[in-house]
């Protein structure tokens, strides 16, 4: 699984400011998918002054690589601390991903915000967790250097 996760994730990213990304063709059809965490971008350019471009820095992506939409309501993304954000109405388009933001933000298809003031990922180590509504664990991620500022998944 973790070699199709990475073949089928070859998105053409920008660092903060990610939008939904397409998968190339030949990728796509590639065995039945998954939904995972992708990145995690835990340590936002500049100080941790709190301001809401820093906190919209911070983020994480999650993938979708079937071949369908997937209803991502009552799902959860939570780290170490069980800071949590809770999707509502929302559905993941089939080959596409979404960013979801720690600070404040107008949602889209593309862009999450889960409203905060300040931030949930720690700039050292943590640990992301994407489970269903039901509480099944999806996907887990950690990290562990203040070396660089994210993590693939």
């Amino acid at each position: 699984m973790l070699r199709f996760r990475r073949a089928a994730t070859a998105f053409v990213l920008a660092a903060a400011g990610v939008a939904a990304a397409a998968l190339p063709a030949q990728q796509a059809g590639a065995a039945s998918g998954s939904v995972f965490l992708y990145k995690i971008y835990y340590n936002s350019p500049g100080s941790d002054t709190g301001s809401q471009t820093s906190l919209d820095a911070e983020y994480v992506q999650i993938a979708n690589t079937t071949s369908s939409n997937v209803s991502l309501k009552g799902w959860t993304l939570t780290d170490a601390s069980r800071h949590v954000y809770t999707f509502g109405t929302y559905s993941l388009g089939a080959h596409r991903s979404v960013v979801v933001h720690t600070g404040k933000g107008g949602n889209t298809a593309a862009h999450r915000y889960q409203g905060r003031a300040w931030y949930v990922w720690n700039n050292d180590k943590d640990t992301a967790t994407l489970r269903r509504s039901t509480g099944a664990t999806v996907d887990t991620c950690s990290y562990n250097s203040a070396r660089v500022a994210y993590k693939l998944c």
